[in-house]
């Protein structure tokens, strides 16, 4: 039974069939086949009671969010701002890449789209700089991969509504981890910028008082945007979906103030909000549909019994879930991932008492190592796209970030608290 429905599952992926209808050919094959339960009736109920949750409402509130900034120049904001803050540590203006995805990631929540706003601003300046193009698409590559981590990510929205785990939860959680890895990367920088001959050759002039006064002026709009959001969160102050009307008001009221908030602006942002949005309802829809059936046909229990009588302990069965998703996050991006395996992946998690909150921040980190896998994940070839480079010097530029990604990983693995620490100490708190 197992291997029908992958080879269904494959057929339809390998014939280009989207990965939501995807997902329902296979659930209707499943239960078609091998169950006696009605299809169209489960179809209708459990697809409406999925896509109809309370706490869906905030995921297209955080994408408009995001795509408002995108059209707007707050996100040049953020270049003009960091750069005299930053441009004299060694490294120079690369820990611009890091810091601004870091710092966009806050308020986008895709890689994709932090991706390519902050490379679209930071590109042409540093290699009117000289800084070499390894190193400039190497950390626009690894940075660009916090949009996932970093709350509020709609990765962990979706994967928080599938296992019915808290998403202010999932938030704290992702936090610190986020942080760790951003740091990683400024800690590369650094390194680079002090012990390599082209680092050491980059000497960006010194900024003065009132340049880094202006740069702090510029930031201070999306710091309090960024405060706004994710501190309400944190404190308690509002659920995940009141704040995300916040920053859709925020991220409207600050484009306005700055003038840039156009009727067309404003009708783009809507289209790509009901786009993204629509894609990943369609993905919920499919995954809903088929985690029913594999439940009808008993698959899922008897995998849960099969890897419990292997006796794996939690550690072995976590690192074989690392290589599996990082081999699929080389075809399929973190949410698809995500959504296709999670009917299967959670109740063997569960079997081995994983903390869901735990397994929710590895599974996104380890889909972020999978965007930069070489030669073919994701951002390496929106990196490609951006640069003209050939995939090859792009995965190469990347696997420095790649390693620091896997020591990342392997910290979260050994050090649980890392991700655990914020949200118990808030549920402490509170």
């Amino acid at each position: 039974m197992a291997i029908l429905f992958a080879v269904v599952l494959m057929l339809c992926l390998g014939l280009g069939v989207w990965i939501g209808p995807a997902l329902l050919i296979a659930g209707i094959f499943a239960m078609e086949f091998f169950t006696s339960r009605p299809v169209g009736p489960s179809m209708a109920t459990t697809v409406w009671s999925h896509i109809s949750l309370w706490g869906l409402a905030s995921l297209p509130l955080f994408i408009w969010m995001g795509e408002i900034l995108v059209r707007t120049r707050l996100s040049e904001n953020l270049f003009n701002g960091l750069s005299p803050l930053l441009r004299r540590m060694p490294g120079g203006l690369l820990h611009v890449n890091v810091v601004g995805c870091t710092a966009f990631s806050a308020i986008s929540g895709s890689s994709a789209a932090t991706l390519l706003t902050v490379g679209k601003i930071t590109m042409p300046e540093l290699k009117k700089r000289g800084y070499p193009d390894s190193m400039v698409a190497g950390t626009l590559a690894g940075a660009g991969t916090l949009g996932l981590l970093i709350p509020p990510s709609i990765t962990m929205i979706i994967y928080g509504i599938m296992v019915e785990e808290s998403i202010a939860q999932l938030f704290m959680a992702g936090l610190i981890p986020g942080l760790l890895l951003a740091g990683l990367f400024i800690f590369y920088n650094i390194g680079w910028g002090m012990m390599t001959s082209p680092g050491k050759a980059i000497q960006e002039d010194g900024a003065s008082l009132s340049e880094k006064l202006r740069g702090l002026l510029e930031l201070f709009p999306i710091a309090a945007l960024i405060l706004g959001v994710i501190g309400s969160i944190y404190t308690g102050i509002a659920a995940p979906t009141e704040a995300a009307v916040l920053g859709v008001a925020g991220a409207m009221v600050l484009a306005a103030i700055q003038g840039s908030l156009t009727l067309n602006n404003l009708a783009e942002s809507l289209k790509g909000t009901v786009t993204t949005t629509s894609m990943i309802i369609l993905l919920l829809a499919g995954s809903a549909f088929l985690t029913l059936a594999m439940g009808f046909t008993g698959l899922p229990r008897e995998l849960a019994e099969w890897i419990s009588a292997m006796n794996l302990s939690p550690t072995a069965l976590i690192i074989a879930l690392m290589i599996m998703y990082m081999v699929l996050g080389c075809f399929l991006d973190g949410i698809s991932m995500i959504i296709l395996t999670l009917a299967v992946v959670e109740p063997l998690v569960r079997s081995v008492g994983i903390d869901m909150i735990w397994f929710g921040v590895f599974v996104v980190l380890v889909g972020e190592m999978a965007l930069i896998t070489p030669p073919i994940g994701f951002n390496l070839f929106l990196v490609q796209g951006m640069t003209g480079r050939d995939i090859g010097f792009i995965s190469r530029a990347a696997a420095p970030m790649f390693g620091l990604m896997l020591l990342a990983v392997m910290l979260l693995i050994a050090f649980p608290e890392i991700a655990l620490w914020l949200p118990e100490a808030m549920a402490r708190k509170n």
